[in-house]
């Protein structure tokens, strides 16, 4: 039976200037398949089940860790009987790469390995003592709370890398699976870096020493959508991120985010979001008013 995976396109957060969100789950019947363009962990305290990313399965029980990349199918599956608890943290790929860490962020992509690790009781003990502090920083607002989830984010994610490698010696397809698909994520992430800028298939083609109809190609794989069509949402998405967060006026926003006409950064962006940028910033001040 065919099926289409949900495409999630946002979360709580995403079109702020620390764009993660942190939450503890329970799923007594497992969760849909889908994919997304961001990054996301997840890191299981009970139950019982398995997970598929990208048709890979994997049991997930207490210690769990699994990494997700951006555009993979996954989907979770809850043992009868049984509800899994876990967190689930999803967070944007420039706030990794903002951090200071890019070139390890490629590092744990590029490296392919499996993408979860079953934790030994020290590193779960640690694991989860790390986790546990980044949702309690998630959930009230202290001062210089962005400064210290972002640093619980890396000392999760070299945990999980360090702990993968000893791990996980047996996960041979998904290596080979990983290391054939790498080539692609210094394609992303250079667009991930210079979508404001001017970018066009053939400059990235001699960039990376490829042809234009593989360059395409390749990004339309991992991402499911057309190098325009991914060219687009960034901009868009930042944005969202500048009408929700600062006072700008839109013709600076169009040319922050890449848009040299403003008629165009404007018909774009109500073909993405179904309203003007106008009335996209007056929705969120509105639900931003009404929060306080």
């Amino acid at each position: 039976m065919t099926y289409f995976p949900d495409y999630l396109k946002t979360y709580p957060n995403m079109n702020t200037s620390n764009p993660l969100h942190i939450s503890l789950n329970r799923l007594p019947r497992g969760f849909r398949p889908h994919r997304h363009d961001f990054l996301e962990f997840s890191f299981v305290i009970d139950g019982n089940g398995f997970e598929s990313i990208n048709e890979a399965k994997h049991p997930m029980q207490a210690g769990t860790f699994t990494f997700v990349l951006p555009y993979q199918v996954h989907e979770l599956f809850t043992e009868p009987g049984s509800t899994l608890i876990l967190y689930n943290c999803m967070f944007g790929m420039d706030l990794l790469l903002e951090s200071g860490i890019n070139e390890g962020l490629l590092t744990l992509i590029e490296r392919g390995g499996a993408p979860y690790v079953q934790l030994s009781e020290a590193d779960n003990e640690r694991m989860r003592h790390l986790v546990e502090d980044m949702y309690r920083e998630y959930n009230n607002n202290l001062p210089w709370r962005s400064v210290m989830l972002q640093q619980r984010l890396k000392e999760i994610l070299v945990l999980f890398d360090r702990a993968r490698q000893k791990k996980n010696p047996e996960s041979t397809q998904t290596m080979v699976e990983g290391k054939r698909s790498a080539s692609v994520w210094p394609i992303i992430h250079f667009i991930h870096q210079h979508y404001q800028d001017e970018i066009a298939l053939s400059s990235l083609a001699k960039r990376y020493s490829m042809s234009v109809s593989r360059i395409s190609e390749v990004i339309k794989e991992t991402t499911g959508q057309t190098f325009v069509h991914f060219l687009r949402d960034l901009r868009i998405r930042h944005a969202c991120s500048l009408l929700a967060s600062t006072e700008m006026n839109i013709a600076e926003i169009a040319m922050e985010v890449g848009y040299g006409s403003y008629p165009t950064f404007s018909r774009v962006f109500r073909e993405s979001k179904g309203m003007s940028p106008k009335d996209y910033r007056r929705l969120k001040l509105a639900s931003r008013d009404d929060s306080i």
